[in-house]
């Protein structure tokens, strides 16, 4: 796993990531404009937490931050390098926090996020970094299971349902199941939590699941868009209504049972 070897390395790599970046970017093509928005926003956070991390280097907070900034980023860096930089450097932070508050969740919590995020770009050494993973979100869940709206219980119940199973990995649809009804649970408020729900129920073939949390889903739907509002907000309702509607057009299409007869 790459380091760095100061917090002048470290500026200056982040700095030629986001500048390339945003020179490869380029203007908006019509219909990307959100996304490219998104991106932006994205990118500009990534900067200002990474400077505030650098002007507080013996602080938690700035550190689990710019952890969580650069996983956000993340999202929108398609060269594989770049990618694997800005997950060490989340990763990098929020061993350092942990260093100094063992007892901090949300630094557990995102280095299991940029772990994830690294195991992206990896293919030997995926699987040791998905046992780390689940070995932080459980430790998270252990400090502070609420934080992010059930955000470790999210996580690992996603990890759980996407990794292979055994004896390649640590995959479970049971222990998926537990998880990702638990952070439901904590976090009924929260629309990523049904959604998970959702479409986890539609790739186990259990319409019926699926049904009853999609009505879960719109009926919370109104609330949570007047809760949780404003630009920070943006990227995830857009990414929550295409999915919500994806999701009910699977369930539409999701064959019914046939019905007996009636002779």
């Amino acid at each position: 796993m790459a380091t760095f070897n100061s917090k002048a390395e470290s500026a200056v790599k982040g700095a030629l990531i986001l500048g390339a970046w945003l020179a490869a970017v380029g203007p908006a093509a019509a219909g990307e404009t959100d996304t490219s928005n998104f991106a932006a926003r994205a990118a500009a956070e990534f900067h200002r937490a990474q400077n505030q991390y650098q002007s507080n280097p013996n602080d938690v907070t700035p550190a689990w931050e710019f952890a969580r900034a650069g996983f956000d980023f993340d999202d929108f860096v398609t060269n594989n390098a770049d990618h694997a930089a800005i997950a060490n450097q989340g990763i990098a932070a929020c061993r350092q926090a942990i260093a100094r508050d063992p007892g901090s969740a949300p630094a557990h919590y995102y280095l299991g996020q940029d772990l994830g995020q690294l195991a992206r770009t990896e293919t030997l050494g995926a699987l040791k970094i998905v046992k780390e993973m689940e070995r932080e979100y459980k430790t998270a869940i252990r400090l502070d299971g609420h934080f992010d709206y059930a955000g470790p219980e999210r996580s690992l119940g996603l990890l759980y349902r996407d990794a292979p199973g055994w004896p390649v990995s640590i995959g479970s649809r049971r222990k998926a199941r537990d998880w990702l009804e638990l952070a439901d649970k904590l976090a009924s408020e929260y629309p990523e939590n049904h959604l998970n729900l959702v479409e986890s129920c539609l790739q186990w073939h259990d319409p019926a699941g699926a049904k009853r949390e999609l009505q879960a889903l719109d009926a919370l739907w109104p609330v949570a868009r007047k809760n949780l509002a404003g630009p920070a907000w943006e990227r995830s309702w857009a990414d929550w209504s295409a999915r919500r509607e994806v999701a009910r057009k699977n369930l539409d299409e999701t064959p019914k049972p046939a019905e007996p007869p009636t002779h």
